[in-house]
C-alpha cells in the first residue's frame, strides 16, 4: 500500500483514467451523427454528443454506449470515453445481460484501428482495471464481469489469462473461485459464461483449457468445494466422458 492509501495497481489504473480523459477530451460524434428519437433520445440530447466536455446524465450515457445503430460508433464512443470509464470503474454501469454488453460497445467502436496513441490508452484502461479487479480487495465490479468486457472488448481472452496467471496473489486466486462458481455451468455446456453475439468455439475452448490446466491449484489453496474442483477437471474432459463421469455435476441444458 503506497502512503496515498492506493495499491500500485490502483494507482496504475488511476493514471489510465487520467490519460483516457487527456486523449479524448474534447472529442464530439460526427456532425451529421443522428439517432431515432423515439427510441434513443432528443436532439437536444444528441446536440450534447457534439458538443465537447459536456458531463452526460447517466440515462443518457447508457443509451449512448448501448446503441447499436450510430452511423459513427467510434466517434461517439471517443466523445464519451472519459465520463464511460470513470462509471465503469466505481460500479456505476449497469448492462442489460452483463459486461459483455459493454465489451462489445467498445468493439464496435473499433478501437484497435484507432490512431496508435488513442488505441494505446485503451489498452492501458483495459489492462490497468483488469489488473486491478484482481487484486483490489472490494472491487465495485467482480473481477469475472471485467474479464468478460475485456474478451469482448479485444475479442481474445489470451491476454487476460495471461494476466492472470502472472498474478501470484491469494485474492487474484479467490477471484478464479468466484469465477469458477459463476462460469462452470455455461462453459461444461459449452458456451460463454457471459453474453455474446456468437457462439465462438476457440474463446470457450481457450478459457476452459486454460481453467482446467491453472484453476485446480489455486481452487485448492483457498479450500474450494469438491464439487467445484470437479467441474474444473471435467472441462478438460471433452465428449461423451464429460457427461458420463461420476462426478458431473447434473447439470442439464
Amino acid at each position: 500500500m503506497t502512503q496515498t492509501g492506493r495499491t500500485p495497481s490502483r494507482l496504475r489504473l488511476d493514471a489510465a483514467l487520467a490519460d483516457l480523459a487527456t486523449t479524448f477530451g474534447g472529442m464530439t460524434a460526427v456532425p451529421d451523427e443522428n439517432n431515432c428519437e423515439c427510441h434513443w433520445g432528443s436532439a437536444e440530447e444528441l446536440a450534447q454528443l457534439k458538443t465537447p466536455d459536456v458531463e452526460l446524465a447517466p440515462d443518457l450515457l447508457r443509451r449512448t454506449w448501448q446503441a447499436v445503430d450510430w452511423c459513427d460508433h467510434g466517434a461517439v464512443l471517443r466523445r464519451i470515453l472519459p465520463q464511460f470509464a470513470a462509471a465503469l470503474v466505481d460500479g456505476r454501469v449497469e448492462p442489460l445481460f452483463d459486461m459483455g454488453d459493454v465489451g462489445q460497445s467498445f468493439a464496435r467502436g473499433g478501437w484497435q484501428q484507432w490512431p496508435a496513441p488513442q488505441a494505446a490508452s485503451v489498452r492501458e484502461f483495459l489492462h490497468a482495471w483488469w489488473a486491478d479487479s484482481l487484486t483490489a480487495p472490494d472491487p465495485a465490479v467482480p473481477a469475472y464481469e471485467v474479464f468478460a468486457l475485456c474478451a469482448e472488448a479485444s475479442g481474445a481472452v489470451a491476454p487476460w489469462l495471461a494476466e492472470w496467471e502472472r498474478a501470484v496473489d491469494p485474492t487474484a486466486d479467490r477471484r478464479l473461485v468466484e469465477a469458477v462458481d459463476h462460469w462452470e455451468y455455461d462453459l461444461l455446456g459449452g458456451e460463454l459464461p457471459w453474453y455474446a453475439w456468437v457462439h465462438d468455439e476457440k474463446l470457450i475452448g481457450e478459457l476452459s483449457a486454460w481453467l482446467a490446466v491453472h484453476a485446480p491449484a489455486r481452487l485448492d489453496s483457498q479450500g474450494a468445494s469438491e464439487e467445484l474442483r470437479h467441474c474444473v477437471r471435467l472441462l478438460g474432459v471433452s465428449g461423451p466422458a464429460r457427461w458420463e463421469d461420476p462426478h458431473w455435476p447434473g447439470h442439464t441444458y
